[in-house]
């Protein structure tokens, strides 16, 4: 993928923050490191890993989010989610 979609990635999570809760702050910007891994064959990075493991009581939000789930459920993301080893949610 080129430099112009990922940026647009990074963009549309930049905008698209959300509401957080009182547990977790629901921020679909907290997964921004992500980006690569979902948008390439690369392996998720440390950090994450560490992020979609805070952010995931927040993924079911972010699914059902018309500007968010066509990323969120992406073979990428799906990927990303079992490489860190975090169910994806059936929501």
């Amino acid at each position: 993928m080129g430099f112009f979609f990922r940026a647009a990635i990074i963009l549309l999570l930049t905008v698209l923050m959300t509401r957080g809760s009182a547990a977790v702050n629901c921020n679909a910007l907290e997964l921004a490191s992500c980006s690569p891994a979902i948008t390439t064959s690369s392996p998720p990075s440390d950090e994450c890993c560490i992020k979609l493991r805070e952010q995931k009581p927040c993924l079911c939000k972010y699914i059902k989010d018309p500007a968010l789930s066509g990323m969120v459920n992406s073979p990428g993301s799906k990927k990303v989610a079992d490489s860190c080893n975090v169910p994806f949610p059936q929501c």
